[in-house]
């Protein structure tokens, strides 16, 4: 990066600078001694060429449109298109959803992205005991596609991407999109979008969970080969780190255990199905989080995208460019807000949306100030999208492609996150892969532990939140609650009965047969449950037969 001549010359200013700061802190002994990210990593008081002197240009940073994809994957950056505005949501019934989403989109949303109650996560319909409670509660509930009909009426499916964040009935309810698109007379190939459809994640952080490991990974491996060959347009995996970092993971973990979860996934396609990693890798898709530490974030995403490169092309023999992009959604940190001193949450929110921008992200959802506390309201949602709309039209951010590119400090820091991640990677492959490491509890104590850290140093006040342990004050700010009404349960159970009395009993006994038969030959379910969701077999009707025939796993609880 520098020749000699320069790098000595810089030695010498540097000395003579130091000399400077040792007189300037001898007056001022109360400077705090180490300063760090939000993740611990220590952080020097200046960068200059001697910490990036060893980085060949060509081959660590380069150009965008170029490996090692570090500056990004678009050729013309922001210039060419923004990212993607999806706004996270999901309400009540189905209807309510189509609400917010038309509301969204005349807002100047790009695309949509659904939430789901919990008991749709968790495969159960909203009759289920289990659900009792938790009908729309956070997310939209979808038992049939009866439901699903309602919550797209209006949408065009060949013309908008939609986002699903559901994981153990991910089949299920991207059989319904795939069902719907079909009934609608728009062909497979047409439709785009994603499902986030990652289990290892859950395993590691979020934990909705239905059945063990190996067989949660042969389901999105189903996935994996049905989109290669029949919806091509479509990302059947996002592969997340947003949970892993909101159960208290550091940024190095986050990006260490998303990329080997990322590459798990790869191998087992490779194996399972056969397919070279060239004919599914370009549709892979990542999740990452926008923490509140701004460098640190920034050189998370950027490390994130040359590990990836590196990866596809030297570890699994990749040969096509696309399969070296690493193409990611970024949400901003929900941990990051407080209840204390809400409106606090969109100076929080703009802080980490602009990191996810500079950090190169192709969609970006920001979180609303209220989230804290309950489902957003139109009028939070409004902020938290315009805030993504400001940054974009008016700060001039997105006027040259990577401009921190270079800066000794983001330079340094992103090899610096690049090294801990592979160590990180490298450990678990030693340890025989993810699932591996997942049985073994590695992954959930490494974030436990870091959790536990940080909650420490909070408590202690060695790390400040605004509001939490610094700059408190007594007030009553009135945020106007947005509740879902016990109603929606009650009519959501009649919509579902009403669909049960309708269906043709026989038809839904056979396509549940012929999926539990697809899963003890360990044949691809996808087909056969797009059949089953065409004749309104339900969400839990499919995910029970899952669990009857992989078993149900039960989460071990390690401390």
């Amino acid at each position: 990066m520098f020749t000699e001549e320069l790098l000595d010359k810089s030695s010498t200013m540097r000395k003579k600078w130091e000399d400077e700061v040792k007189k300037t802190v001898a007056k001022h002994a109360d400077q705090k001694e180490k300063w760090t990210t939000v993740s611990d990593l220590e952080i020097k008081r200046l960068y200059g060429p001697e910490d990036i002197k060893n980085m060949d240009f060509e081959k660590d940073i380069g150009y965008p449109g170029q490996y090692p994809y570090l500056r990004g994957n678009q050729v013309t950056g922001y210039r060419g298109k923004y990212w993607t505005f999806r706004m996270f949501a999901g309400m009540g019934s189905a209807e309510e959803t189509n609400q917010r989403w038309h509301y969204l989109l005349n807002s100047g949303q790009t695309g949509l992205s659904t939430a789901f109650d919990f008991p749709t996560l968790m495969g159960y319909d909203t009759d289920s005991p289990k659900a009792r409670g938790e009908c729309g509660k956070c997310g939209v509930a979808i038992d049939t596609i009866d439901d699903f009909f309602t919550l797209i009426k209006g949408i065009p499916l060949a013309n908008i991407t939609t986002s699903m964040t559901i994981n153990p009935p991910a089949t299920a309810l991207w059989a319904m999109y795939c069902a719907a698109a079909e009934l609608q007379g728009i062909p497979l190939n047409k439709i785009g979008g994603t499902i986030q459809n990652d289990m290892l994640k859950e395993f590691i952080a979020q934990k909705t969970l239905m059945c063990p490991p190996e067989p949660s990974v042969k389901l999105i491996s189903d996935t994996v080969e049905f989109g290669t060959k029949y919806v091509p347009r479509w990302n059947t995996i996002s592969i997340s780190g947003y949970h892993i970092r909101e159960a208290g993971s550091t940024a190095v973990q986050e990006l260490a255990f998303t990329l080997r979860d990322g590459m798990e996934y790869v191998e087992d396609v490779i194996e399972r199905k056969g397919l070279h990693v060239d004919q599914f890798a370009p549709r892979l898709s990542f999740f990452f989080n926008s923490h509140i530490d701004f460098f640190e974030e920034i050189a998370k995403l950027r490390a994130a995208r040359r590990i990836w490169a590196k990866a596809m092309r030297e570890r699994y023999g990749s040969t096509d460019e696309r399969s070296w992009w690493m193409r990611f959604h970024t949400q901003t940190a929900g941990c990051s807000l407080t209840a204390q001193q809400p409106y606090n949450n969109v100076i929080r929110t703009a802080t980490e949306a602009l990191a996810a921008i500079l950090g190169g992200t192709q969609s970006l959802h920001t979180n609303s100030l209220d989230e804290v506390l309950c489902l957003p309201s139109d009028h939070a949602v409004q902020i938290a999208l315009r805030t993504q709309q400001i940054i974009a039209e008016e700060t001039g951010v997105v006027n040259t492609i990577d401009p921190l590119a270079g800066s000794y400090f983001v330079e340094a820091l992103t090899n610096e996150m690049e090294e801990q991640a592979w160590d990180y990677i490298h450990k678990i492959d030693d340890m025989g892969g993810m699932v591996k490491a997942i049985e073994k509890g590695f992954p959930q104590m490494e974030i436990s532990d870091a959790a536990y850290k940080f909650q420490r140093q909070i408590d202690s006040g060695e790390k400040v939140m605004i509001g939490i342990n610094k700059y408190n004050i007594d007030e009553d700010v009135q945020i106007p609650f947005l509740e879902i009404d016990d109603s929606v349960e009650r009519e959501q159970i009649e919509r579902l009965n009403a669909v049960r009395r309708k269906r043709d009993s026989r038809k839904v006994r056979e396509c549940l047969d012929d999926i539990r038969t697809a899963c003890k030959k360990g044949e691809n379910v996808m087909p056969y449950c797009i059949e089953a969701v065409k004749n309104y077999c339900s969400v839990q009707e499919i995910c029970d037969v899952y669990r009857e025939v992989y078993g149900e796993y039960r989460d071990p609880g390690m401390y």
